[in-house]
Formats: C-alpha cells, sequence, structure tokens
C-alpha cells in the first residue's frame, strides 16, 4: 500500500501470508498501481504521503523519547547497584587501613619483649597458616556459627583473653576453632598469649577485609561487563550471539528495578546454538518484555515470579518470558503490538513498547513474536531463526 510513495521509500513486502488450501490471486504490480493512484487521485495521492512521512516522524521522535527514558532508568538501576559494591569496597579500605595500624602496633609490643627467635619463627608460622585458613574457611549455619562463637569465647575467657565475646565472630567467620587456639597456646609461652591473639586477630581481619574488596571490586566488574554486554558497545551490530549472555545482562541492568519480592526462575536450554541476529537490538526487545512483566506483576500486588525459558522449537530457537501479574484482557491481546496501544495507566506507558519489539523481532530478524494470557499466566514466545535469513528482493 506504499507504492504511491515510489522510491522514496524501500519497496518491500512488510508483512507474509500462508494459505491452508489452494488459493488463486489476482496480481497487481506496485509501479502500476503508484501510476494508477497518481493519475486517478493525485491529491488523495498528496494527502496520504503527508500522511504517511507525518507519522514515521512521529514515530521516530517517540521511539527516540522511549529510548531515552529507557536509558535514564537504566542508568539510575546501573548506578544504585554500582554504588553498593563501590561503597563497600571504601569503607572495608578505611576499616584495612585501621587494622594494619593496630596490627604494626601490635608486632611493635610483641618485638619489645624478650623473645627468642624461635617463638617468633612459630608466631610467623601460625599468622601464615592462619591467612591460609581465612581463605578455605567453610560455610556454616546461623544455628552452627553461634555455637562455634560460644566455644571460642568461653575458651577466650579461659586463657584470660579480654573481649573473647568480640573477638569469636571475627576467628569464627575465618573458620578458626578450639583445636586451632589450643596450637597457639602450645606455640607461645602463657604471658604472650594475650599479645599472640590479639595479633593474629588482626591477620584475620585484614584477610577479610582484602576478601571483602576482592568481592566489591568483582562485583563491580561483573556490573561493567554486564553494561557494555547490553549495550555492545565494543562489538559489530550483526553477529552470531548467545541469547543466555543477552538475557543474563538485561536482567543484570534491570536487577534494580525487579526488586526483591518477584523471584526470576531461569530454565535455559544451554545446548542451543548461537544465531545470527543484532544483540542490541534483541536486548531492547528483553527490556521491554521484562519491563511489561515487572508492571503487571506490581498491578498485582507487587510480588511474583518472573520465569525465563530457552528451547528449540523445530527450526528456531525459544525465548519465553512468563509471569504471574494481572495478565491481559482478551478484547486486547489483538491490539498489543499496534502503535500507541498500551493497557498502562496515563503517564507510564508510550504504547511503543511492544511495536519497536514486533518490528525488531518480525522485520529485522524474520521471527515471530506471540502472547498468551490469563490472569496469573501471561507468556509472551519471541521465535528467532537459528540460521541467518536472505534478504528477499524488492
Amino acid at each position: 500500500m506504499q507504492a504511491y510513495l515510489g522510491d522514496r521509500v524501500r519497496q518491500v513486502y512488510n508483512n507474509s501470508m500462508r494459505v491452508t488450501e489452494p488459493t488463486r490471486f489476482f496480481v497487481l504490480p506496485a509501479d502500476t498501481f503508484a501510476e494508477i493512484m497518481q493519475d486517478w487521485f493525485p491529491m488523495a495521492v498528496h494527502l496520504l504521503e503527508g500522511l504517511f512521512f507525518g507519522t514515521k516522524n512521529t514515530q521516530r521522535m517517540i521511539g527516540q523519547r522511549e529510548r531515552l527514558l529507557a536509558l535514564g532508568s537504566l542508568s539510575a538501576g546501573l548506578t544504585h547497584e554500582l554504588n553498593n559494591p563501590a561503597a563497600a569496597a571504601v569503607r572495608a579500605t578505611a576499616t584495612l587501613r585501621e587494622r594494619v595500624g593496630k596490627m604494626r602496633h601490635k608486632l611493635a609490643i610483641i618485638a619489645q619483649g624478650a623473645y627468642s627467635p624461635e617463638v617468633m619463627a612459630n608466631l610467623i608460622d601460625i599468622q601464615e597458616r592462619t591467612a591460609e585458613r581465612v581463605a578455605k574457611a567453610p560455610a556454616l549455619s546461623p544455628l552452627e556459627a553461634s555455637d562455634r562463637e560460644d566455644e571460642l569465647a568461653d575458651w577466650l575467657d579461659d586463657h584470660g583473653i579480654e573481649e573473647g565475646w568480640r573477638i569469636a565472630p571475627t576467628f569464627v567467620q575465618a573458620g578458626l576453632d578450639v583445636d586451632w587456639l589450643d596450637q597457639v597456646a602450645a606455640a607461645v609461652e602463657e604471658e604472650m598469649l594475650a599479645g599472640a591473639i590479639g595479633w593474629l586477630n588482626y591477620t584475620v581481619e585484614t584477610e577479610l577485609l582484602m576478601d571483602e574488596i576482592n568481592d566489591s571490586t568483582t562485583r563491580v566488574s561483573h556490573l561493567v561487563d554486564a553494561a557494555k554486554q547490553y549495550s555492545q558497545l565494543d562489538r559489530a551490530p550483526f553477529q552470531n550471539a548467545d541469547v543466555h549472555e543477552l538475557l543474563d545482562s538485561t536482567l543484570l541492568m534491570l536487577s534494580g528495578k525487579i526488586g526483591e519480592r518477584i523471584k526470576v526462575v531461569k530454565e535455559y536450554d544451554r545446548t542451543l546454538p548461537r544465531i545470527p541476529a543484532y544483540p542490541a537490538e534483541l536486548n531492547q526487545v528483553w527490556t521491554n518484555l521484562i519491563d511489561n512483566a515487572v508492571a503487571a506483576m506490581n498491578s498485582a500486588g507487587g510480588e511474583g515470579t518472573l520465569t525465563v525459558r530457552t528451547a528449540k522449537d523445530h527450526d528456531r530457537l525459544l525465548v519465553e518470558f512468563r509471569d504471574t501479574g494481572v495478565g491481559i484482557p482478551a478484547a486486547d491481546r489483538g491490539r498489543i503490538f499496534d502503535p500507541f496501544f498500551t493497557t498502562k495507566p496515563v503517564g507510564e506507558g508510550t504504547g511503543l513498547g511492544l511495536d519497536i519489539s514486533w518490528r525488531i523481532v518480525v522485520n529485522k530478524h524474520h521471527g515471530s513474536i506471540q502472547v498468551e494470557s490469563e490472569p496469573g499466566d501471561t507468556r509472551f514466545q519471541v521465535l528467532l531463526p537459528l540460521t541467518a535469513v536472505e534478504e528477499e528482493p524488492s
């Protein structure tokens, strides 16, 4: 129906059709149709041209606004996610500086005592073995940790160590137990036991703080990698992509918006091959579908489950987003992919999210997108070709 525009737009078929039984068609060449329209209805063609290009410009401007709004939301979410590990690293660094200073002071006190080289060597050996145990500390349940803290606190009190209740939790977190304390007591003389325990306590604290700094900076690095993967800034626009990497990066970028009350379940088929795609644009599709799922569950009370599933469907790859939200009314299901149609309250949606997703999946990737919905079970299914599809000649 855009034949009357001539060479000003690409003359390609925007839709495809399949018939279920033998059918006869009347085929009218596009250029012939354009000549008829221009000769018989020149004013109508002029009006239709204005309507077409006007609508295109409006869609382009609103699409840019939609992307800017999404970018702002993602930037806010990413900033929030980065703030937590960054603040933890700063806090741990300040505490580490304080602990190292106290450890130097404690070492100076120990060095001033009349301790033989053998005793000092034993202390250093115990310090090294303590650092190794911190790295291999087992994970304990709250009840197990509490019981071990009581045991260590009692041991410290029995040996005249002040503030044993404060030291015990740190030793438990580092995986130390009463047997280890007995080894320390056997390696040093009684009068220097308190100093040795205090020095080793600083050793444990510094190791734990360095682990915390390492975890925090690793978390920041993962977030930066996810942002790079999401935006595809350093990648070619068209490439063989792993949909699971794209899904994971999108979920991580939207984790702040998803929140803690919505459970995310991943049902990935990791045997699926990489597919030819435009990753940055598929990430935009995932963003729109996840955002709609979260909005639907927020409307149902703010709690629910988002299930992301991948599977092979004949010669295509299936990506399914299932939510437990309020569902889509039957009267609206046939219109949700129409431009500017939205079921969200005024001011919360432009009605272009699903339209953009449909155009990316269908027009650009030669796939399909469909929806099944009832209250408590809404599923958006994206089907993508496993192999590249050649463009049909215009």
